[in-house]
């Protein structure tokens, strides 16, 4: 497999959507990936999601390298790639990723998640993969939707931060009600699962993604520009125009 690198788009996301622009993601680029960005050890403001309640409901279980949430039996599946330093994740989690799990707690949708680690190597430091063995973790605790949308609430405010450390990670889990536990605690410091942190990531490099948040609705990019999928309003009337509602 060859090696790809990745580079974080230069405009944020309140400007696509104030200034109407139509991309918004952490995008590649023909850099060399040499991890050459700045880290620090910043500290986080650590929050819960929302719609915590709706997540704790749904259940999550590994297949290959991707983390599946919801009823598996759904008659319809949202695929999401995504990587936990991503600020436009950050924001598609806060956004269109509400409505979805609406959806999954009816029943309706399955979600597919391949959760990649590529800006470590633009930012320097390893907060993406620590993020990733971490939710790794937290589905054998039962509890990966609910932490998994935390790790991205409690996103540091910059992606170069290398703010996502064990200690970090553990902070966040405590928000969790039933997530720390000895064998959750032990496999978050010592990146028990870091071959599916691989697996995950070479599971994006080959599915063709070059940026994240990609979402997919039955395999089908969503209509329209690409930014509705940061608000759950406009993303709710696209699932709803893909027969989903």
């Amino acid at each position: 497999m060859g090696v790809r690198s990745f580079r974080r788009a230069a405009v944020a996301v309140v400007a696509a959507t104030a200034l109407g622009l139509s991309a918004a993601a952490c995008s590649s680029d023909s850099g060399s990936g040499s991890g050459s960005g700045t880290s620090s050890q910043a500290e986080l403001t650590v929050k819960t999601s929302p719609d915590a309640a709706t997540l704790a409901k749904l259940p999550a279980k590994v297949d290959g390298a991707e983390i599946v949430v919801g009823d598996p039996n759904a008659p319809h599946t949202v695929t999401v790639y995504e990587d936990p330093r991503c600020p436009f994740c950050m924001h598609y989690e806060g956004g269109g990723a509400a409505a979805v799990a609406k959806l999954a707690a009816e029943k309706k949708v399955k979600i597919r998640y391949t959760i990649a680690s590529f800006l470590d190597a633009n930012f320097g430091g390893d907060s993406s993969k620590r993020a990733v063995n971490a939710m790794r973790a937290s589905v054998e605790q039962g509890k990966f939707p609910e932490f998994h949308a935390a790790v991205f609430a409690s996103q540091p405010a910059k992606e170069t931060d290398d703010a996502f450390t064990a200690d970090n990670l553990l902070k966040i889990a405590d928000k969790v009600p039933g997530l720390r536990s000895p064998a959750f605690d032990k496999a978050v410091r010592e990146n028990t699962y870091k071959d599916f942190v691989k697996a995950a990531e070479g599971a994006f490099e080959s599915s063709g993604v070059n940026s994240s948040p990609v979402i997919l609705i039955d395999g089908k990019k969503p209509a329209g520009d690409g930014r509705a999928i940061f608000n759950e309003e406009a993303f709710k009337k696209v699932l709803a125009d893909a027969g989903i509602s």
